[in-house]
């Protein structure tokens, strides 16, 4: 009969001959290629624009271990100013994505924005920790976004992004998502991670609690 050794040793084996199957089993910071910010700016929806929401995700990544990686926020941003619009969906990279614990969020673009994943239990922050959702107090489900269903922006016109990102009093508003898939119905918008409604009462801080929000971000790891 074969010792026990032999026996772990022939199963490794097996295992890391079969496609993926080494790569699903990575966690913690060198693999998380996906995460909620564990805080927001502070200053409501003005972020700094994509540069400054991108160094933010960046910065929550380096604290946690993951820094090597190129983060960018989940953002889209609409026309203005000659300048035209940005698409949440084409600043993220390709995938695959997994959370701090090695779930995978979404194998690419396309099933991020399909049958995707995130639930309560895996849009985790970068330390590995659930963010409050639904029921929690306080709840903090609202992911700031500014993107439709499919991850583009929304038209020029009705403010969607908070002013591309720079504004933080009582005009304008962003679109927000539900981190939980929970909302006050069974609607599709209820339970939309990325395009559920609207903040109201404007983009500062007070404005995202409001409604269920702390201003916190989707980071995606681009490489």
């Amino acid at each position: 009969m074969f010792s026990a050794s032999v026996r772990i040793a022939a199963a490794a084996a097996f295992l890391l001959a079969i496609p993926g199957a080494a790569a699903a089993q990575q966690t913690g910071p060198s693999a998380m290629t996906f995460f909620v910010t564990s805080v927001g700016t502070g200053k409501g929806a003005d972020l700094g624009g994509l540069s400054g929401a991108d160094r933010h995700c960046q910065q929550l990544a380096q604290a946690a271990g993951a820094g090597s990686r190129t983060w960018r926020a989940y953002l889209s941003t609409q026309a203005a100013d000659g300048q035209p619009a940005v698409n949440a969906r084409d600043r993220i990279g390709k995938g695959p994505w997994q959370n701090a614990k090695g779930d995978v969020i979404a194998r690419s673009v396309e099933e991020l924005h399909g049958t995707n994943a995130l639930t309560k239990q895996t849009a985790l922050n970068e330390k590995g920790e659930t963010i409050n959702g639904r029921g929690d107090q306080p709840n903090t489900h609202d992911i700031l976004t500014g993107s439709q269903p499919d991850g583009t922006a929304f038209p020029a016109g009705q403010d969607m992004t908070c002013g591309n990102w720079t504004r933080s009093g009582t005009e304008g508003a962003a679109m927000l998502g539900h981190h939980d898939r929970m909302g006050l119905d069974e609607q599709p918008p209820a339970k939309s991670w990325n395009s559920s409604h609207a903040s109201r009462g404007g983009c500062s801080q007070d404005a995202l609690k409001g409604t269920g929000g702390a201003g916190l971000l989707y980071c995606f790891a681009a490489n």
